[in-house]
């Protein structure tokens, strides 16, 4: 069933988002997990995305797609073309968990990246493990060489935020910010303040 459901989790993102920005919320980016399964196609993958935001009415750039390391070098050379034409049409292409599979960086200088997402697995212990440091230290040096954004996963506490910090990271996410919330709820949080002018504090 996981290609329906998956299609049914595109179509429905894609018009949570697009709702958002019709009531008067700023246009956020929102991002789907894509499974291996919906890439063994990757073709008819990519037409049904473009009839989904053409329904929809979103634009491309408002929806990231995340795709395992494993995920991407499955095809390779297939989504290479697939994912290109993807990242032209204006969606942006991130890396999930990245650090723990294999990666080729070959592929990664020739696919369409525009994130890599490090795994909560190395941020868990960043603060009492040196080793934990210097891998996220050359991810990120890594990755703006390739003019990639980098986001840090998993942070729970301020002190892995604040060493993330010093080591680059472009963005985080995690239970320090918000647990996961209904959709009403995390607009009236976090757009809302936003559409009436105000600013939201993660403090």
């Amino acid at each position: 069933m996981i290609e329906p459901i998956g299609q049914w989790v595109l179509r429905s993102a894609c018009q949570r988002a697009k709702a958002w920005q019709d009531t008067g919320y700023p246009p956020v980016k929102i991002a789907v997990n894509i499974s291996a399964r919906q890439l063994n196609r990757p073709r008819e993958f990519s037409k049904g995305l473009s009839r989904i935001l053409s329904s929809t009415g979103l634009d491309p750039r408002y929806l990231e797609l995340e795709m395992t390391e494993s995920l991407l070098w499955q095809n390779a050379e297939e989504n290479i073309a697939v994912l290109r034409k993807l990242g032209q049409d204006g969606m942006r292409i991130a890396v999930d968990d990245f650090g723990t599979g294999y990666s080729s960086l070959q592929y990664l200088r020739q696919l369409p990246i525009d994130t890599l997402k490090i795994d909560r697995s190395f941020v868990r212990d960043i603060e009492t493990d040196p080793e934990d440091a210097a891998i996220i230290h050359a991810v990120v040096a890594m990755a703006h060489s390739l003019e990639l954004q980098v986001t840090a996963e998993g942070v729970e506490t301020r002190g892995q935020l604040e060493a993330l910090q010093r080591l680059g990271c472009d963005e985080y996410q995690g239970y320090l910010f918000s647990k996961p919330l209904p959709a009403t709820e995390a607009a009236m949080r976090f757009l809302a303040p936003h559409q009436l002018g105000l600013r939201v504090s993660n403090s």
